[in-house]
């Protein structure tokens, strides 16, 4: 494979769902990838042809921005296939016409305010991850006791590594001394409210993971090439993890 289309293809692995908080290399969401003469181009596909197109389009163009980001790539192009907004979506990442420019009056909502309403979601459920293994790890721990634990109490795990990273994407604290369940300001909540807001973050987690498992099967019905190209979950947060 040539050098450009290998770091292509690694800048790919941090382009994530922002609905599945998963990477679109692992979820099977490149159809092709081709890097030739400083020219890259990129197929994307979808589970449905009626995916949601803001999810759609902040997938594609987080896709041509990091492609873009490559010294070599003199030239870059992103192509969403067979989506009922396909034509739309293509023809606004090809003008650089932004999110707002490519939807007009259909725009809801900024890119930007669509993203932080995901990347909550995911700290939620990357939280109820590690605080659900101490619980399983320490039958005796009660759940206000989780009102206590600090990043530094987690264990150097990939679980862990990713509750940083998605802290850090939203702007808060990632010293060992902070408090590990916290509000989408940084802000811990009452002793009280603890096993409430983990039930909360539960119904956060398995929704998005069962999105995911539901996606993925769509995406193999519909591509059946797709399978290969899937990574199983596990390895893919090993992989982010590394």
């Amino acid at each position: 494979m040539p050098a450009l289309e290998e770091r292509a293809r690694a800048a790919l692995d941090t382009v994530f769902d922002p609905e599945l908080d998963e990477p679109i290399t692992d979820l099977g969401f490149v159809r092709s990838l081709e890097a030739r003469d400083g020219t890259v181009t990129v197929h994307l596909r979808l589970p449905t042809s009626f995916c949601s197109p803001n999810f759609a389009y902040l997938m594609a163009s987080d896709a041509k921005d990091v492609l873009t980001g490559l010294p070599e790539a003199e030239r870059v192009e992103v192509r969403l296939d067979d989506h009922h907004d396909s034509d739309l979506i293509n023809r606004g990442l090809a003008a650089d016409a932004g999110y707002r420019g490519t939807f007009g009056s259909e725009a809801e909502k900024d890119l930007e305010e669509l993203r932080l309403t995901f990347q909550r979601k995911a700290h939620t459920a990357a939280m109820e991850r590690v605080l659900t293994a101490l619980l399983r790890a320490d039958r005796d721990l009660a759940e206000e006791a989780l009102h206590d634990v600090t990043l530094g109490d987690l264990p150097d795990d990939r679980a862990t590594h990713a509750l940083l990273r998605r802290r850090a994407a939203l702007g808060l604290a990632t010293a060992p001394d902070q408090p590990v369940l916290v509000d989408d300001h940084g802000r811990p909540y009452p002793r009280e409210e603890v096993p409430l807001r983990l039930r909360f973050a539960r119904s956060v987690r398995i929704s998005m993971d069962g999105n995911a498992h539901f996606c993925r099967g769509l995406l193999r019905t519909r591509y059946p090439e797709s399978a290969a190209d899937q990574t199983p979950r596990e390895h893919a947060i090993a992989k982010e993890a590394s």
